[in-house]
């Protein structure tokens, strides 16, 4: 059965900054898994429009942060496992985090029960200029 989950990215404060719904097959899935299934799923998605700007959890090599997302300076296609990885690598240096409906993910390990009404968010951390 196909599960439809709904993604927020927000920011620390809770300002919601997209949203969009994404099918799942499975039931039960790492926070591993999920990260991997939502960045191919917006590699794929911008791979296919290749549209200005690149709306995606991490941001690619070679690309420059842009007021709504990220600008790939020469539009080519994403690499989306490149893209996983640095993702995860991201997730463990706690550059966002996951709230999976009100509960923390804490480890990529960590097994998700998902239905059709988890909420997924992708808390995106902004680092302090300075130091």
């Amino acid at each position: 059965m196909v599960r439809t989950l709904t993604i927020h990215d927000e920011t620390a404060l809770g300002k919601v900054l997209n949203s969009y719904q994404l099918p799942i097959l499975q039931e039960v899935l790492t926070v591993a898994e999920l990260i991997r299934l939502r960045v191919e799923h917006e590699v794929a998605d911008y791979n296919q429009r290749l549209p200005e700007t690149f709306q995606a959890l991490v941001q690619p090599t070679g690309a420059e942060r842009v007021l709504n997302g990220y600008q790939i300076r020469s539009k080519r296609l994403i690499d989306s496992e490149k893209q996983v990885y640095i993702a995860l690598d991201a997730f463990q240096k706690n550059g966002f985090f996951i709230l999976i409906g009100n509960h923390q993910a804490e480890t990529l390990d960590e097994l998700v029960s998902l239905t059709n009404n988890t909420t997924i968010s992708f808390i995106k951390l902004t680092p302090l200029i300075g130091g």
